[in-house]
């Protein structure tokens, strides 16, 4: 059964709670609850009481993230000295790697298969697998010479019902993570300007990725990709990677740019609190005292 949206967010909340929640959580009347219940009662995906059936669940099979990956291979550069015999994901923040943070939440959330595409200095992710058995480590021999394209092509069939995340940003807020989403989405915060990575929408559907701009969405690079979604983009980053300088481009220009009208990509917003992007290490200093050399 095909789900609309308010159906899902219905089903997706009588996993966890009870249908006299449903009016407060999704902003409904009495009535709109009755009216958005009844067809998901008549093909039995909730029974009298509105409990989730074993149908109901076997129908957000769909929707559920089924891995995670996260894109670790970039030197860190604008994070020395901490990053001298570390990559960036693996420096400390409060006594714990930065990636560990997403990890746990996304293991919070219920996904169980993570990956990895490493590249410099790849052997300290050794340590991860140690501690979390559902990590897999993916190698990039490109890493060196190329963007971040060059890691999403290592994992390019992969990437349906998947989250896709640069592997240095801070989760401060683990609820970031969900076990179920309708539609493929990239995370944002509304700003009125700012000359930082940012996506231009329409009706809360992602247009273009573009670096500065005003009444737009400051971006966090976390994506999630729907299966629809995913299934392109082997064939998307390929071509795209083969085209001159495409081997020097984000892997998001595919989606978000070059193919956007193939794809539907939505603005999950999120505020600054909830995540961190730790860019320098004047920012790392900021965030933790343990780098503040007294």
């Amino acid at each position: 059964m095909k789900l609309s949206k308010l159906e899902f967010d219905a089903l997706v909340q009588l996993l966890d709670e009870e249908v006299d929640t449903l009016e407060a959580a999704l902003n409904l009347t009495e009535k709109e609850v009755i009216k958005v219940l009844a067809p998901l009662r008549k093909a039995n995906l909730i029974d009298v009481n509105g409990y989730v059936t074993e149908k109901g669940k076997a129908c957000l099979e769909h929707y559920r993230v089924k891995r995670v990956i996260f894109l670790a291979a970039g030197f860190g550069s604008r994070l020395r000295p901490a990053t001298l015999n570390v990559p960036k994901p693996m420096v400390r923040v409060h006594g714990k790697p930065i990636i560990c943070y997403a990890i746990e939440a996304a293991l919070a959330a219920g996904i169980e298969e993570i990956y990895i595409v490493r590249g410099y200095l790849g052997e300290c992710f050794e340590q991860l697998t140690k501690k979390y058995p559902q990590v897999r480590l993916v190698d990039n021999p490109d890493y060196e010479t190329c963007n971040n394209i060059s890691s999403a092509m290592q994992v390019r069939h992969l990437m349906q019902n998947a989250y896709v995340s640069e592997a240095d940003l801070l989760i401060n807020n683990p609820a970031i993570y969900k076990k179920y989403h309708y539609t493929s989405n990239c995370l944002g915060v509304p700003v009125e300007k700012t000359d930082d990575w940012c996506v231009i929408s329409e009706n809360g559907v992602a247009k273009q990725l573009v670096k500065g701009g005003e009444n737009c969405h400051h971006l966090f690079s976390l994506y999630y990709l729907s299966a629809e979604d995913g299934a392109k983009l082997p064939a998307q980053l390929e071509e795209l990677f083969a085209t001159e300088g495409g081997r020097d481009l984000f892997w998001d220009i595919a989606p978000m740019n070059r193919y956007n009208e193939q794809c539907h990509i939505e603005i999950r917003q999120c505020c600054f609190e909830d995540i961190s992007e730790i860019d320098t290490y004047a920012e790392l200093q900021a965030l933790d005292s343990d780098y503040v050399i007294a």
